[in-house]
């Protein structure tokens, strides 16, 4: 049983044609985050790999450094909850206050300030790409999104090498997407300094945030970035690449990492 979607009778209507039949539709469910017994945030997902979006919601928001950081990870489908124990003994009081509704799909939540991202240190990285392997890794990853193609409700993001695709997810939300992509490095202890992250969906700041955090050198979208995402792509040394489509991309920043 597929637990990402599920069929809904419709009603079709083509020009004059009506049709009734089984459609399809991607599944959007809340998961809540308990950190240290304490109730930390509800996400809205598609639910796939529970664990690894806790994991990664918690590593993009700075709030773990490795997957050894957590003591009790703990997954309850009935209640659709997650139950994460650290190290730390509660969560920092700085958070209070400090929850921003973002412009992701899903109604993302994410702790972060522009100031937070300014003082993070510069990506450092030699890592290169030929403009030929930035669109052969965009078809990759739409090659994938299987579940896109079924329901038209989905985001994806990968995980690349310079060669292939290393992790892949799918998710009604561009974060969560990218969250259970960090998870999953946290537990297989990847490095991040020579990879690259494609996605389908727009990259906003908050996506270039985790990007700038994880250390990740290359961005790359078959959509837009923003006017901040590029601001801050600029300042803090990543590669940023939009309108990945067929033969053609938009370079925005940091050019020497691409190989023309």
């Amino acid at each position: 049983m597929n637990t990402q979607m599920e069929m809904r009778r419709i009603l079709r209507i083509n020009g004059e044609q009506q049709e009734v039949l089984e459609d399809p539709v991607v599944r959007e469910v809340p998961l809540t985050i308990y950190l240290n017994g304490q109730e930390f945030v509800t996400l809205l997902y598609t639910p796939e790999l529970p664990e690894m979006l806790a994991v990664g919601f918690l590593r993009s928001e700075g709030l773990i450094r490795a997957f050894d950081d957590i003591t009790s990870l703990r997954y309850d489908e009935e209640q659709s909850f997650i139950f994460v124990e650290t190290q730390g003994s509660k969560l920092p009081e700085k958070l209070y206050g400090k929850r921003t509704i973002t412009s992701g799909c899903g109604k993302g939540t994410v702790f972060y300030s522009v100031l937070d991202a300014l003082k993070s240190n510069p990506v450092e990285s030699d890592f290169t790409l030929s403009v030929q392997q930035v669109l052969q890794l965009m078809k990759e990853l739409q090659l994938r999104a299987e579940l896109f193609r079924l329901t038209g409700g989905l985001h994806s993001a990968a995980l690349c090498s310079a060669e292939k695709i290393l992790y892949f997810c799918e998710d009604i939300g561009r974060h969560n997407a990218v969250d259970k992509l960090v998870g999953l490095c946290l537990k297989h202890e990847i490095s991040l300094t020579d990879k690259v992250l494609v996605s389908s969906g727009r990259i906003s700041s908050e996506i270039l945030v985790k990007a700038a955090k994880l250390g990740i050198p290359i961005l790359i979208s078959r959509a837009a970035p923003t006017s901040l995402s590029i601001e801050l792509a600029e300042s803090l040394g990543i590669t940023l690449i939009g309108f990945v489509r067929g033969r053609r991309c938009n370079i925005y920043t940091h050019q020497e990492r691409v190989l023309v």
